[in-house]
């Protein structure tokens, strides 16, 4: 069973927040008819046994009903499984033999070949080939979907988790703060970005990658990419910084009138903040999503400042571990169509943008409503 001994000063967590989600994904398992669940997804690993290692090649833990867990990895990764892990027991394997035979020999030796196996069908690890070969090495293996299930699990954040993302959110301020003070006509978006990237490492963030910074007018340019031309009069810098600590993330985005700023933009920016200010005023537990949506995006276009409003106007935030391609977590969302309610312990990032102005805060669901861990002044700052 997990470690008897004391705990190793590299877990993020104690023994007892594994040993509780340990328990409730067992619950779920034994609600599904699932014996023994097979969990890949970087996210998930990370979530349920401390290590979340790249998928360079394929890994994976085996979670039964009644024993321990059984991380599957390269040989190359077991020092830092071990240093990371409140697990004990793992099977390696050569670079040079097949990870799926190997995790299917393992079910066998431990008699779990002919076992209901829970599988998260969502899964960006679990390819098809993968899955045939998995089907095709397990002749009496019955998979039962899993999909959603550990998303939903990890929805509402302990305490722990919430102080990694209060310190990211606390990274992202002093980060923004730096970034605008460099900013100006002349400068490019490059100087911006340095700047936050250089607080980030200076303050205590995972990596120094600060998120999307750059500047244009119009609308499209959001998402757009980090450019080394000299900023001019009249456009508009946005950030939006996206700092981890222990891989949990918060996200923070302001708009820099590059210039004076126009009357337009000084409207824009105050009639965004006023709606997205009722939006977090409607963040109680028990609340609709889409209720909280409404507020934002009818509110936006019915002043006229979108023609059409097609994006979301909030998603979850939680870990981020460095090889997953989901730069951003809709486990769940706030659209028209969302009918899931908030619940105490769930983190977000909400954003409104309109005419290349976008204001955004990492926010946390209290008892008592919304609470912004992102504390950078609402406006529209000029550079």
């Amino acid at each position: 069973m997990p470690r008897a001994n004391a705990e190793p000063t590299s877990l993020l967590f104690t023994t007892a927040e594994y040993e509780s989600r340990l328990t409730a994904v067992r619950a779920q398992m034994q609600a599904r008819g699932v014996d023994v669940l097979l969990v890949d997804q970087t996210e998930f690993l990370s979530y349920l046994t401390g290590f979340g290692p790249s998928e360079t090649m394929h890994r994976a833990c085996l979670v039964p009903l009644d024993a321990e867990p059984v991380m599957v990895l390269r040989a190359i990764d077991v020092a830092p499984f071990q240093e990371h892990t409140w697990l004990t027991r793992h099977v390696a394997f050569a670079d040079w033999e097949d990870p799926v035979a190997v995790l299917a020999d393992t079910l066998r030796r431990n008699g779990w070949a002919g076992a209901r196996l829970g599988l998260d069908e969502d899964s960006y690890c679990m390819t098809v080939r993968r899955f045939r070969a998995l089907q095709a090495a397990l002749p009496d293996a019955r998979f039962v979907d899993f999909s959603g299930v550990l998303d939903v699990l990890r929805a509402r954040k302990s305490v722990t988790e919430i102080a990694y993302i209060r310190k990211a959110a606390s990274i992202a301020d002093l980060a923004m703060a730096e970034a605008i003070a460099v900013a100006g006509v002349g400068k490019s978006e490059r100087d911006a970005a340095a700047a936050a990237s250089h607080a980030f490492v200076r303050l205590g963030a995972d990596t120094g990658r600060a998120g999307p910074i750059t500047a244009g007018t119009g609308l499209g340019f959001l998402h757009g990419h980090l450019h080394s031309r000299a900023m001019s009069a009249g456009e508009i810098l946005h950030l939006e910084l996206i700092p981890t600590v222990n891989g949990y993330g918060a996200r923070l985005m302001r708009p820099a009138a590059i210039g004076a700023p126009t009357d337009e933009q000084r409207h824009t920016a105050e009639t965004l903040i006023r709606i997205q200010d009722a939006q977090f005023a409607a963040m109680r537990p028990g609340t609709r999503a889409r209720e909280v949506d409404a507020i934002a995006r009818e509110g936006i276009l019915g002043a006229g400042l979108r023609d059409s409003y097609v994006n979301v106007t909030g998603y979850t935030l939680g870990h981020y571990p460095p090889s997953t391609p989901r730069t951003s977590d809709f486990t769940r969302v706030f659209l028209p169509t969302s009918d899931w309610v908030l619940e105490t312990g769930m983190t977000f990032h909400m954003y409104v943008s309109a005419w290349g102005i976008a204001f955004s805060e990492t926010i946390l669901v209290t008892d008592h409503g919304a609470e912004r861990l992102t504390q950078t002044a609402r406006c529209l700052f000029v550079a």
